[in-house]
């Protein structure tokens, strides 16, 4: 092993951790199988089909949302496949952050885990400012109080194990996936296609009918699209927890994927088709509201697909908590954020992990702007793909003779052709709301400040991810 190669594998400052450290950081091994990866998959996302995803109609009116849509479930795929490569030559709880650990390094695993966090972290306050809309249209009630219990029930009953929670996340999002079915029946015999076009063409180059706001209109959508796949990348944090990865984690990402991308285009074509995408581009709770103008607010599928269609709100907001605690447990286990984050309890489950961004996310919710929210979720995502394809890129290259139990079909055209799109959804961003995207570049460089003052020093020796590549680099030495 080269000198540099020994340096970006174990720098020169970490410590070398003891037995009882990692005793004290272990989840239950076997306890997910594939089929529960799909539905971990699933509900990730499933709230975006619920809510949020309309905003982009605002941006780019329906067409320019179904392009950005189509681009979105294409780069998705490209990353899930690549992903899936990765996840089975390194299955381990840091996800993203361990692929790109391998490929380039502390500083590149920490970017890539951080970013990821912001997105974990970001996604589930967005999520409880919908709840407390479709609340707010069942019940009447709106408000902290609403985001408060859902972060003190779905907190309690991650701290229970990780078996028990997905279990119960897989019997929920059947309930939400219940709803979508219904409303998509429901909504199937009222669709007119005149109705998708119902938003007056601007001034912009390109506007027309399909496109109201232009080509650049097919750009601003893009955050918005993601939010209709968002997360759906986390499947691999259940790693260290699945039953035969090398099998299991593609099947859970690539499963999970198709049954999206199917569900997003169904409701963006059946809910603007049926009452105007001009009426559903600033729905707080859309699908509700469509089905309130088709059916009345009072009528049986509406109240139905308000009070089930909570349960995909509720799959994702429980899910993603799953995601960030992992995602913070690795990066804590590693040395890069405060060790005792990654402490486990009897049940196995990392408590800080779960509990800390969980009151973070509270206190942002508070702000009510699911919109901003998911802008700054996105960037945190956007940042994360476009450093976990540059991670596979590099493997592929660098790493040609690595035991792959599963291969991307395409290879680096795949990882690729994600890449670019990753980029282009960066900049999106920025389009949009350039103020949200500099609070969360700053908030990104506040962590990074972190690292380069105190956490690269004090880097943890003996992790999964660091002993994985000091074992591939000596075998390529070997050869």
């Amino acid at each position: 092993m080269s000198q540099s190669e020994s340096t970006a594998i174990t720098p020169p400052s970490s410590e070398v951790a003891s037995t009882e450290y990692f005793a004290q950081r272990q989840l239950k091994q076997g306890s997910v199988g594939w089929l529960l990866l799909i539905g971990l998959g699933v509900a990730y996302v499933i709230s975006g089909d619920f809510a949020g995803w309309n905003y982009g109609i605002a941006q780019g009116g329906w067409g320019g949302m179904f392009v950005a849509t189509i681009l979105v479930a294409i780069m998705y795929l490209c990353l899930c496949l690549s992903m899936s490569e990765m996840a089975t030559m390194l299955p381990t709880a840091g996800g993203g952050y361990s692929f790109a650990r391998v490929a380039f390094g502390s500083l590149g695993g920490y970017l890539t885990g951080t970013a990821i966090l912001i997105e974990y972290a970001i996604a589930p306050a967005a999520i409880a400012v919908f709840i407390g809309s479709y609340c707010e249209s069942l019940f009447g009630m709106n408000g902290w109080q609403v985001y408060l219990a859902c972060y003190l029930l779905f907190m309690a009953i991650h701290l229970k194990g990780a078996g028990e929670a997905l279990k119960l996340m897989f019997a929920i999002t059947l309930i939400a996936v219940m709803a979508l079915l219904v409303f998509i029946i429901a909504m199937l015999p009222h669709f007119q296609l005149q109705n998708l076009f119902d938003i007056a063409a601007g001034t912009q180059t390109g506007a027309s009918l399909f496109l109201p706001h232009g080509y650049m209109g097919i750009w601003a959508a893009v955050p918005f699209a993601i939010w209709f796949f968002l997360a759906v990348e986390g499947v691999p944090l259940a790693a260290e927890e699945a039953k035969d990865p090398a099998k299991s984690l593609p099947r859970g990402l690539i499963g999970s994927m198709l049954i999206l991308t199917c569900f997003a285009l169904l409701v963006l074509f059946l809910s603007a088709g049926a009452v105007g995408a001009s009426t559903m581009q600033n729905a707080a709770a859309p699908l509700v509201e469509g089905l309130a103008i088709v059916y009345g607010q009072n009528s049986w599928v509406t109240s139905f697909v308000n009070f089930v269609g909570l349960a995909g709100l509720i799959a994702s907001f429980f899910s993603i908590i799953y995601a960030y605690s992992r995602q913070m447990f690795a990066l804590s286990r590693a040395g890069y954020l405060p060790r005792v984050l990654s402490l486990t309890n009897k049940n196995k489950a990392p408590y800080l992990a779960i509990i800390v961004p969980g009151i973070i996310g509270f206190l942002l919710s508070l702000s009510k702007e699911g919109d901003m929210l998911i802008l700054i979720a996105v960037f945190g995502a956007t940042i994360s793909y476009v450093l976990m394809m540059a991670a596979h890129l590099k493997l592929r290259l660098s790493k040609a003779n690595l035991h792959r139990p599963y291969k991307t079909p395409g290879g680096i055209l795949t990882s690729s052709i994600a890449l670019v799109f990753a980029l282009l959804a960066v900049l999106a961003g920025f389009l949009v709301n350039p103020k949200v995207w500099l609070i969360a570049a700053a908030i990104y460089a506040l962590f990074i400040a972190y690292f380069m003052l105190y956490s690269r020093h004090h880097l943890v020796s003996g992790t999964p991810e660091e002993e994985f590549a000091k074992v591939q680099s000596s075998q390529q030495e070997l050869k």
